[in-house]
């Protein structure tokens, strides 16, 4: 088996776009890409990857999914197989074991310290706001760094108390283990006992991974003293690497997808002042170089960077060997020096974006001639240096992958260097031919199995897709599941159909098969079509707040999310979702909306059960995007500042059809019992004609006032 660090890493490389485009010839369309789909006979592109999501489909055959999903029905190959092939390609190298006891307690504790963290958070944020010494200390010094209340909130800033050991009682008190406090790196313990708060007296930066999740933090001492280092972050753990992350990335994908550009800086601050100019699209290194799992996160959503330097040659210099990493992984590198005793920050509290894209607009330079230009002006006519200078270009120029952009560049080196370009061109052809070398006499790890050929027939409704049965009974990919996430239940195949409680029947089972050879068709619920819209809902904000309010009663605060709200309101009115899959998603989801870290769109994507990932893809999947025209004079509402609205509508027209089709029951029997000439049931059918009648005019009628029964 492949262990899970393992697995988690080939996960987070798999670049979608990168894993299409070798089987499809893409093209970008707005913030996606588009081609033919090769799955079905395709004459017009109708296969759809979205960067953003790190997801395909095909509007339609209705096939996609994740990059995993992807190569196991392109390449016909097993789910384990299909991460050996991501993994060859990322040259991420597989052991494959059974895992010990020990490593199994390493996954356990793994998700305790997210749980950790993410409370960790909270509590930061709360002493920001609601402390006295947070409000005197922390949002004085984010006020005076420019920093408006909704860019605070919206980063999670906070700020720990300066005491010894304030988070470490509060978090004990919580039920807390010392242990997880400890591996977080939250509190320091000693030999003698005594524990200290890491962060004490310092305001908060949190670190969210790619999805989102708090995985360390970052904190800026507010006293000047010389012994105390202004900055101190968590250390390496079992749920943080440096240099797998970048600050700022779960809030900039979006707009760096949409803008196909990232702007690199160096610190927290840096980002925050950006994002709040208006230019989203940026990420930092911590202060850090560059590593390969950095580039990464960033080539998954463009292959355009801007590094921006703040004028430090020092800096500059030690930031070049990160950048030779960004080029060898084929990206398009610019760099803006910005002017005299100016860094991103303080930059960007200066002007707006309009303005900020003006001034990168005309001072970006293409690295390469920026790092001749600076190498050359400090190499000046010492021979030794220069020497060193052309040697150090030479291996820059080498790792382009690109030919074509590799003869330019050494024909414009050779101009700016005044070196014979063949000499050059020798140079750098050697260099290329060392690394083919060590290359070739590398092992390959790679050995799939043979493709899988019995693929069954799934019927013909959402999620119902042709997929192979690669994955042996007790085997099912643990890869599948978010970290932080306990198991699934079984798969939605060993549901009911249907509810026990309630008085609408289910469907009927489907009729047995001819052969077993030929698959079963169950019979599609009729309301299906109002399920998947429900379900959309609990797929892309199962998690989120629908509705918060103190119950008058017992004067306690009551959060209603998405998922728990739509299964309450169909259980009130003994209804439920009469498809299988679709109600086996809605349970999970309902269940699990109020555990720490729960995200439904992502539980679902990484779920075990292929035909649940494939329509959780489907559903979270957007064909079109409105253009700029749209909100270039008015800003408009977005489905998730309407989401109370939109799950209430779709509740009435499930409710809605589920009474139609109870009319048009009950005025069957009326015909039939009246050709028997039972009239006293013929009135006893119109007095349950009347009321369903009564009940399908509310539901017609649009609501002036909504009523949140307590759950």
């Amino acid at each position: 088996m492949i262990d899970q660090p393992t697995i988690d890493r080939i996960l987070d490389a798999a670049n979608i776009v990168d894993v299409v485009s070798e089987f499809v010839t893409l093209r970008k369309r707005g913030i996606n890409y588009v081609g033919l789909c090769p799955f079905h006979s395709d004459k017009s592109p109708s296969f759809y990857v979205s960067p953003a999501k790190n997801i395909c489909k095909c509007f339609a055959c209705g096939e996609g999914g994740t990059a995993v999903h992807f190569i196991m029905k392109h390449e016909q190959l097993t789910y384990f197989d299909a991460l050996r092939y991501l993994a060859k390609k990322y040259n991420i190298e597989i052991q494959e074991r059974e895992l010990s006891e020990r490593e199994k307690q390493v996954r356990s504790d793994r998700e305790s310290m997210l749980i950790v963290n993410s409370w960790a958070q909270k509590y930061f944020t709360t002493q920001l706001y609601e402390h006295q010494e947070g409000k005197a200390a922390g949002l004085r010094y984010f006020a005076e760094r420019g920093f408006r209340e909704d860019t605070i909130r919206k980063f999670q800033l906070g700020y720990s108390l300066d005491q010894r050991d304030a988070l470490y009682k509060a978090a004990t008190k919580s039920g807390y283990k010392k242990e997880f406090l400890e591996k977080t790196g939250l509190v320091i313990a000693y030999d003698n006992g005594g524990v200290n708060d890491r962060f004490r007296g310092r305001v908060i930066f949190p670190v969210h991974t790619l999805s989102g999740k708090v995985v360390a933090f970052g904190g800026r001492v507010l006293k000047k003293d010389e012994k105390t280092a202004k900055y101190v972050n968590s250390p390496e753990s079992e749920i943080y690497h440096k240099s797998n992350e970048l600050y700022g990335i779960y809030f900039a994908k979006q707009a760096i997808v949409k803008a196909d550009r990232c702007f690199l800086v160096e610190g927290y601050t840096d980002v925050i002042s950006m994002h709040q100019a208006g230019v989203e699209n940026v990420v930092a290194s911590s202060g850090t170089a560059l590593t390969q799992g950095q580039i990464r996160l960033i080539h998954r959503f463009t292959s355009n960077i801007t590094v921006l330097y703040d004028g430090d040659a020092a800096g500059i210099k030690a930031a070049l060997r990160g950048i030779d990493l960004l080029l060898e992984d084929g990206m398009n590198v610019k760099v803006v020096l910005l002017p005299d005793g100016e860094d991103p920050d303080s930059f960007a509290r200066k002007h707006n974006a309009t303005q900020f894209a003006e001034f990168i607009k005309q001072n970006e330079t293409d690295f390469i001639r920026f790092k001749t230009r600076l190498l050359l002006d400090d190499a000046g006519t010492d021979p030794i240096k220069r020497s060193s200078l052309i040697a150090d270009i030479i291996k820059t120029v080498a790792i382009l992958p690109d030919n074509i952009a590799r003869s330019l560049y050494i024909r414009e080196c050779s101009a700016m260097m005044e070196i014979d370009e063949m000499l050059l061109l020798n140079e750098v052809n050697k260099i290329r031919l060392n690394k083919e070398e060590r290359q070739a006499n590398q092992p390959s790890s790679f050995n799939p199995a043979p493709p899988v050929s019995n693929i069954p027939e799934y019927p013909d409704i959402p999620g119902y897709q042709p997929y192979p049965e690669e994955i042996p009974s007790g085997q099912e990919p643990e890869s599948f599941l978010p970290p932080d996430d306990t198991i699934p239940p079984p798969p939605p195949e060993e549901y009911e159909l249907g509810g026990t409680d309630n008085n609408m029947p289910p469907p009927p089972p489907p009729p047995a098969a001819a052969s077993v050879n030929i698959p079963v068709q169950p019979k599609r619920s009729p309301y299906e079509v109002y399920e998947v819209a429900l379900l959309r809902y609990i797929v892309r904000y199962g998690e989120r707040i629908l509705f918060q309010y103190t119950d008058e009663e017992t004067n306690e605060e009551v959060i209603i999310r998405v998922a728990e709200y739509i299964r309450s309101e169909l259980e009130r009115d003994d209804l439920t979702f009469y498809t299988p899959l679709f109600k086996g998603m809605m349970d999970e989801a309902a269940d699990r909306c109020q555990s720490e870290g729960f995200v439904a769109h992502r539980y679902f994507l990484a779920h075990p059960d292929p035909n649940v990932s494939r329509l959780a893809a489907n559903l979270i999947s957007e064909k079109y995007q409105l253009s700029k025209y749209h909100t270039k004079y008015r800003e408009l509402e977005t489905e998730e500042e309407k989401l109370d609205s939109l799950v209430l509508r779709e509740l009435y027209g499930f409710k809605d059809a589920y009474i139609l089709s109870q009319i048009k029951e009950v005025q069957a029997q009326i015909k039939e019992t009246q050709t028997k000439g039972d009239m006293d049931q013929v009135f006893e059918l119109m007095k349950k004609l009347t009321r369903l009648n009564e009940i399908k005019n509310v539901l017609s009628k649009e609501l002036g006032e909504r009523i949140i029964l307590k759950m």
